[in-house]
């Protein structure tokens, strides 16, 4: 088996592969927040939301990659809209201008942080600055966006509305030259638990766990882990990324936005300071 055997090219995102719900609050007066919008995870994630209906914020510091959010949500014919707000989730003032926008365009009720970033060096080579930068995308951004959304879904007619947090694998273990990472995703455990601890049953929290998925944040790592670990690129697919799972393929960004559809639905009402674990086998099993 080589690299070649897998495609690591991010795949094409249709209408097809995305998971529509009949849901009351899945309207255009409704807004999400995605952030992290322009490319990846994010980027599907706000494409299925409009597909759903939904007046979605996308939120990135890529304006190009948001415009191209936007041409997806119209390629797959959606019919909610996304609207393009580049903000630098390290700048408080952006976030709270993020946030603010969401507000005056409907009833903000849904929040998925899904901006991440990678870093690849043990803890002892790890250079703080990248650290502060990961901490600041990864946990800080997500708890200041909660921080301000909250009182617009209290503020709803019902109250109802969620924030999904985009945890991994990385918030189950522990693996080697991640620790920033997997500090900021254990993190989001707790952010979780304390956003459904305060929500009073109609404002959950829930956290989404995936293992390796085909975006350009994983194929970028490749190399990376290669250098960091002494090995090849092929070990790095076969025995870092998919040798403890079960399920022998990575998913698609499309696969972890329907989980991000799913949990901000009725249908993910007993949702609420948990986590969504769809991760192949990894964190469940081992040889």
């Amino acid at each position: 088996m080589s690299t070649d055997d897998f495609d690591l090219r991010e795949p094409e995102l249709t209408a097809g592969d995305l998971l529509v719900l009949d849901d009351e609050h899945f309207a255009p007066e409704t807004v999400a927040i995605v952030t992290g919008a322009a490319s990846g995870i994010g980027r599907a994630t706000a494409v299925a939301l409009a597909a759903n209906g939904l007046t979605v914020v996308g939120a990135d510091i890529d304006e190009d990659g948001l415009d191209g959010t936007v041409d997806l949500a119209d390629d797959v014919d959606a019919t909610g809209t996304v609207h393009p707000v580049p903000t630098d989730l390290t700048d408080e003032d952006a976030v709270e201008a993020m946030v603010d926008a969401a507000a005056e365009a409907g009833d903000l009720r849904y929040v998925a942080n899904v901006a991440g970033m990678q870093h690849i060096a043990s803890i002892s080579e790890f250079p703080m600055e990248k650290y502060d930068l990961l901490l600041d995308i990864m946990l800080r951004a997500p708890f200041l966006t909660a921080k301000l959304a909250m009182p617009h879904i209290r503020a709803t007619e019902d109250g109802v509305g969620a924030i999904g947090n985009m945890s991994s694998v990385h918030g189950h273990y522990a693996t080697q030259d991640k620790p920033a990472y997997i500090t900021a995703k254990h993190g989001l455990t707790g952010l979780t638990r304390a956003i459904a601890a305060e929500g009073e049953g109609t404002l959950r929290g829930f956290s989404v766990s995936v293992g390796y998925v085909l975006t350009p944040l994983m194929v970028n790592q490749i190399e990376d882990t290669a250098e960091e670990r002494g090995i090849s690129e092929q070990e790095v697919v076969e025995d870092v990324m998919l040798g403890q799972a079960r399920t022998k393929e990575m998913m698609t960004p499309a696969e972890v936005a329907n989980l991000f559809v799913f949990g901000f639905s009725s249908h993910g009402k007993h949702l609420n300071g948990g986590d969504m674990l769809h991760d192949g086998g990894y964190t469940t099993t081992y040889e």
